[in-house]
């Protein structure tokens, strides 16, 4: 079931463990567990499948307890895969079926990345092989289609570089509050980050998006919105939330945070419930056709794990 169900029973934690005002020994205990079954690398959520176009039951097992453990799981196809339609078929196997359409995303919204200098999508860096910088997918997404979980395919992998980088936004919340709860009040705010409405040639095409970067999905969850980006973001202007978003860069930044470091290769995937991540900048191969290419589906669902 997706996490767009509002009579949905609570799978995940819930308010009484994120919200600061709530329940201190609910946190302890959510905490610890948290901690104490964190996979040390992401070898340990290496989900090898039999087939590209369906999950068998003991791999779904396998993938719900990588999601519970740390948000994310790296699978491995017996071949190739290259079909959207099969990484389409995975999605659905694990309750994922609202696709997010985007300004670049292909027909059947499904996102083809690969460089490409034509049209709008020469001013998107995704669309390059520059790196990307530390985000969640559809932070300037309105609150009604956020996105809770998506899907990384890898078709074909660069020549040299175009790692990706991935942590879960349950460690950045506990070192948050760790540090100081009301960084993590103030990140629950309505009103903590907003994106400049984004405008082509002098059209807007897309309103400015206000809100929180923490909050609770009606299944329990720990939602997070956030982009790392310099530019063309407005944090609100109050000493806990500037120095929440200080906190959480110079977390990213430390030579000790746990961040899974993976360079997808052919038929290898990343199934996630949005957890942050990165990329590293990139060399294509020469050859035409050579390039690096993934697919990427986003949804306004999440993989519910209980």
């Amino acid at each position: 079931m997706g996490c767009s169900l509002q009579n949905e029973v609570l799978t995940g934690p819930g308010p009484e463990v994120f919200r600061p005002e709530g329940s201190l020994r609910a946190y302890r205990e959510w905490r610890a567990r948290k901690l104490d079954r964190y996979p040390a690398d992401p070898g340990e959520v290496l989900v090898p499948l039999a087939a590209s176009d369906r999950i068998a039951p003991s791999e779904r097992v396998r993938i719900l307890e990588g999601l519970d453990r740390c948000n994310m799981v790296v699978y491995q196809l017996p071949d190739d895969g290259q079909s959207k339609a099969d990484l389409l078929a995975r999605g659905r196997a694990l309750g994922l079926h609202r696709l997010d359409g985007n300004l670049c995303s292909d027909e059947d919204n499904v996102t083809s990345l690969q460089v490409d200098a034509s049209g709008r999508k020469r001013h998107y860096i995704p669309y390059t092989n520059r790196r990307l910088v530390w985000h969640t997918d559809g932070y300037y997404n309105e609150p009604e289609r956020q996105i809770h979980a998506f899907m990384l395919h890898c078709v074909r992998p660069a020549a040299r570089g175009g790692e990706s980088l991935l942590l879960d936004p349950d460690l950045v919340y506990i070192h948050l509050r760790d540090t100081d709860p009301r960084m993590v009040e103030a990140l629950f705010h309505p009103r903590a980050m907003t994106i400049p409405p984004n405008i082509e040639n002098g059209v807007q095409i897309r309103g400015a998006r206000t809100g929180p970067v923490f909050s609770v999905l009606p299944n329990g969850r720990l939602h997070m919105r956030y982009s790392a980006r310099t530019r063309n973001i407005e944090w609100r202007d109050d000493p806990a939330t500037r120095e929440a978003e200080a906190c959480i860069r110079a977390y990213l930044d430390a030579g000790d945070t746990p961040i899974y470091h993976h360079r997808l290769m052919s038929g290898q995937g990343i199934i996630c419930n949005n957890v942050l991540h990165a990329r590293t900048g990139f060399e294509d191969a020469d050859a035409p056709g050579a390039g690096r290419l993934l697919y990427r589906a986003r949804y306004h669902d999440c993989v519910s794990v209980k």
